[in-house]
């Protein structure tokens, strides 16, 4: 995106996001956070000030946010008025988003997305015989079927403290050991994708922690992510092992899921030869 276009969409979201704090904030009433009402109050939600002062930020900077000024905001500010204005997670990711500040899920929403839903496991099990999984963009094994599982991992990987992760698993074993074939090609573009997920959570600390263990694990992960390169999940083709010897080409396909943001169903389809 060129930077003009950059600074039209920035043109678009400032008053979009002044709109979003004057409805979110009419919405919460003095009683709803513990303060009395007040005389002559003209409208039944907080004013400015009280949103401030319930924030801990100043008065003049929040009215500046409200006005759709083009300010700064960070993360930790955001998340206080998020606080205040009781916004729940989809209210949250909007806020982030209109404010142009890169989005974390709050902690809580990352162990319900780890809960996976009977339905979700369902339909897993009912794409059977094709390998399917569910990750989050760190390619974290959510929830798998039988045959992935089969496919992917051996007695001795289930067995083994490793995280439940494609990409862990991937770079620690011994190539011949591997599940995929061709790494030279599959295995760039996994990091290429993982590179263009990490762009919104750079800095958090479950992010490093996990770039600097695998770095830590494998050489070739660590030369791969310092090449920079970016790249996005889709359609591919992908050479298997297979357990019981010879190879399987398998296309794989990526849905996502509604609830679950940056997170996806993966299911692998056999080419037809």
């Amino acid at each position: 995106m060129g930077t003009q276009a950059r600074t039209g969409a920035a043109h678009r979201r400032r008053p979009e996001l002044a709109a979003f704090l004057r409805s979110r904030r009419a919405r919460v009433t003095p009683a709803d956070v513990g303060m009395p009402p007040g005389l002559r109050r003209r409208t039944p939600g907080l004013r400015r000030e009280e949103v401030a002062q319930l924030s801990g930020v100043g008065i003049t900077w929040y009215t500046w946010l409200e006005q759709g000024r083009p300010i700064n905001a960070s993360a930790q500010v955001l998340d206080a008025v998020a606080r205040t204005l009781r916004l729940d997670a989809p209210e949250r990711e909007h806020l982030y988003h209109l404010a142009e500040v890169p989005y974390a899920p709050e902690p809580e929403a990352l162990v319900r997305v780890r809960s996976m839903s009977p339905e979700i496991e369902g339909i897993l099990d009912a794409l059977a015989p094709r390998p399917a999984v569910v990750y989050n963009s760190r390619y974290d094994i959510l929830a798998a079927n039988a045959v992935y599982r089969h496919l992917f991992f051996t007695p001795a990987d289930t067995a083994s403290r490793a995280p439940l992760n494609a990409l862990w698993r991937l770079f620690t074993v011994r190539e011949e050991d591997c599940p995929v074939l061709c790494r030279e090609l599959e295995l760039p573009m996994m990091v290429a994708t993982l590179r263009a997920a990490y762009g919104l959570h750079a800095g958090e600390p479950s992010w490093e922690e996990f770039i600097r263990e695998l770095s830590a694990a494998s050489p070739l992960f660590t030369r791969l992510w310092r090449t920079g390169d970016v790249a996005e999940p889709g359609r591919r083709v992908k050479i298997f092992r297979n357990p019981a010897g010879g190879e399987l080409r398998m296309t794989s396909t990526s849905l996502s899921i509604d609830g679950m943001p940056e997170c996806r169903i993966v299911v692998y389809t056999p080419e037809e030869q």
